[in-house]
């Protein structure tokens, strides 16, 4: 069970230097297209990069039960949703901020996704949480909060601070409900909501009466977006199904701060005091978080599902197939009631109650 949470762990913070990384470059481009041309490009990029993957995957796979379980038409409409809020909504109201708060500010505004996911994963899809991630969660909004202030004085209101905060509300619907279809394959995942992300904002764009930009500006974007947004979406998932909503989110956190960096390195910008402080308590936020520790007795209900594993504590089946008893392996599988204690996250095996 360690090392499945171990891999979770991975899996998140990969995802949050991909998508930090993306943020300074992001703010490039921004000034040269229009923000939703851009979103859809990115998104475009990111869809068609991971279809080449997949197709490539497919080709090198075996036994079909090698292969990650595929969606089904029950994942559909999670996906769907997930794909307005996350795909079309979140990307453009970024670009739209980007061009309004310097790109340093921005990436540490965007750890908003991590507390927005968490407050909806609470309330609203009920995962456990307490008391060290709530105060947690305090401490980032109170960061998040002293950078949008610091632009009140020269903005008056701050709307670029307050269209990053609703794109990290649209990406907070979006891991949720992604969350629900995390059990299948993390790479069909993203490659679909890329490339119907993609399309339809470009699509957006062009009756708007905007133009693409040149071949290089468009290759750029799709290479950025391939990496931040596709690359990142896939390891995103693969920490949903293993560490839940709230607890991705608060791994993801770290990615601005990979986008902080890179913006003061890159771009030459100078923070004041106020992004200081914000940094740190933002630091102090994820570090209750990562050092967050959940074991008690809990039991697991019977159930059936489909997704890649292998054979632990939880997953005691037969097969009607060959396995060599030690590889990852997707097929429908059944689980018995079993009660036990260890160490856990709300993964696709320990959404019990409390």
């Amino acid at each position: 069970m360690h090392k499945i949470m171990h891999k979770g762990v991975l899996y998140a913070l990969l995802a949050a230097v991909l998508f930090g990384a993306s943020t300074p470059f992001a703010k490039v481009l921004v000034g040269q297209v229009a923000p939703i041309t851009l979103a859809g490009v990115f998104y475009l990029g990111s869809g068609l990069g991971l279809l080449v993957c997949f197709i490539v995957r497919a080709l090198a796979a075996g036994n079909v039960a090698d292969r990650p379980a595929a969606l089904t038409a029950a994942d559909l409409p999670w996906l769907g949703g997930a794909t307005v809020f996350g795909g079309i909504a979140g990307p453009v109201l970024l670009m739209i901020g980007l061009r309004e708060t310097p790109a340093s500010s921005a990436s540490l505004l965007l750890n908003m996704e991590g507390v927005l996911t968490a407050l909806l994963a609470w309330f609203v899809f009920k995962e456990n949480f307490d008391r060290r991630i709530f105060a947690g969660m305090l401490l980032i909004v109170l960061a998040g909060v002293l950078l949008s202030w610091e632009q009140i004085p020269v903005l008056g209101v701050p709307w670029g601070a307050l269209a990053i905060v609703g794109a990290c509300l649209c990406w907070g619907i979006d891991n949720n409900l992604t969350r629900k279809v995390s059990a299948s394959d993390a790479l069909q995942i993203a490659c679909i909501k890329g490339l119907v992300a993609g399309s339809v904002n470009i699509g957006i764009a062009l009756a708007l009466g905007f133009r693409l930009p040149e071949l290089n500006t468009v290759l750029t974007a799709g290479i950025v977006g391939f990496c931040g947004y596709g690359l990142s979406l896939v390891m995103f998932v693969l920490a949903l199904r293993h560490l839940g909503t709230a607890r991705t989110g608060a791994y993801f956190s770290a990615a601005p701060f990979v986008g902080a960096v890179i913006s003061l390195l890159m771009l030459g910008e100078v923070p004041g005091l106020v992004f200081w402080v914000a940094a740190a308590l933002m630091f102090a936020g994820i570090w209750l978080h990562l050092t967050e520790s959940h074991e008690h007795a809990h039991t697991h209900e019977p159930m059936s599902h489909t997704h890649s594993h292998a054979h632990d504590a939880h997953h005691q089946h037969e097969h009607d197939f060959g396995w060599d008893g030690k590889s990852t392996h997707a097929h429908p599988h059944s689980h018995s009631d079993l009660r036990h204690t260890h160490k856990h996250y709300p993964d696709i095996h320990h959404r019990h109650g409390h």
